[in-house]
Parts: structure tokens; sequence; C-alpha cells
């Protein structure tokens, strides 16, 4: 009787519906940021642009990395997967505002189109990838944790990853990696490599069945 009155929760939530719902709620996301991203690089200068910049790619990419395993309750390859089509979809859904509105409206400031050659269209493949790479190693990384029996939050997800990253980036700059500094590009571009080892590490502590 005790259990058909407990709380149900959902694990490895993966049926097409929620994938795609959550995809078209992951890409508008990704869409504001992006809009609020283009302003900011716009009209304002360093150390402005710095830190509103920084604050609000963090908040991006948090939401890109961890939401999307959080939605599927990620446990399992199952789950990790789910992930990884909704920010798969999300990125469809993005492409299509940036097309239809953001490149008409010419949200692209000079700085964003000679990092691509000129072209508009240069992100789209990368953007495809890195979109559903981050969620798959953001579900991942919740998964282990699961496993463990720690939290599911993004705060839980992302800690481990910007520490990653930050001690990337000073091994970088003591190191001599060319064009390392102490600025915020640096971390940026540990960034990535940072979640990947949060990743891997993040397995490292997981109970065995």
């Amino acid at each position: 009787m005790t259990s058909a009155v407990e709380t149900r929760r959902e694990y490895d939530v993966t049926h097409l519906r929620h994938v795609l719902r959550r995809g078209l709620v992951l890409g508008l996301f990704t869409s504001v940021i992006v809009v609020l991203m283009s302003f900011i690089t716009r009209y304002t200068a360093p150390p402005v642009e710095t830190v509103l910049g920084g604050l609000v790619l963090l908040v991006g990419l948090a939401g890109v990395i961890a939401l999307p395993g959080i939605w599927t309750g990620a446990r399992t390859i199952e789950g990790i997967a789910g992930a990884a089509g909704i920010g798969l979809f999300a990125t469809v859904v993005f492409m299509l505002v940036d097309v239809a509105l953001l490149q008409p409206l010419g949200m692209w400031t000079n700085r964003w189109r000679e990092i691509g050659g000129g072209s508009n269209w240069w992100y789209h493949p990368v953007w495809w990838m890195a979109g559903t790479l981050l969620p798959w190693l953001g579900a991942m990384i919740l998964a282990n944790r699961a496993a463990r029996g720690r939290s599911a939050s993004v705060i839980g997800i992302m800690l481990p990853v910007l520490l990653a990253a930050a001690v990337l980036a000073v091994l970088g700059v003591l190191l001599g990696f060319p064009g390392a500094g102490w600025n915020l590009s640096t971390f940026g571009i540990a960034f990535l490599p940072g979640l990947i080892l949060a990743a891997f590490l993040s397995a490292a502590g997981r109970a065995r069945p």
C-alpha cells in the first residue's frame, strides 16, 4: 500500500515527444543567449564586455550541458543518448531561428563574421556537433554522479567542469602554450577539454554493479 502512494520519479525518459519538446525549449533558450551575446559584443567593450559576456556565456553553457540530462533523468546510456538527442534537435531549432530572424536582422557583427572567414554559414556544422556533444557529456557526468548517490543539479554538473577548465587554462599559461594568457579567451579554449576531462573523471568513482 505504501509503495502505491510514493512519488514516482522517472529516469531515462527518451520518448520522442519529450525529446522534441525539450529540444524546442533548449533551442529557443540558446537563441536568447546568442542574441544577448550579440548585443554585448556589439555595444560594450572590455572590461564590461568581458564580465557580462562571461556571465551570459556561462549561463548558456550551463543550460546546454546540464539541462538535457536533467530532463531525461539520465541514469544509463538510454538517458544519456536522449540528452544528446535533445541537444541535436535544439541545434536544428536554433539554426531555423538564425536563418529566419537573426541573420536578416543583422545580429552578427563583423567580429563574428571574421571568425568564420566572412561567412555566416561557417558555424552551422560546428554548432550541430558541439550542440550534441555538450549535452551528451553533461548527461554522462550526471549519470555518474547519480550512480554514486549524488544530486542531479546544474551546479553539481558544472562545478567539476569549471574546475577542470581552470586547471587546464593555468597549465596552458604556465607551460607556454601558444597564445595562452591570463584572459577569458584562454579559459574558453580550455573549456571543452575541461568538460571532456570532467566527464572522464566522473566515472572514476562510479560504483560497479
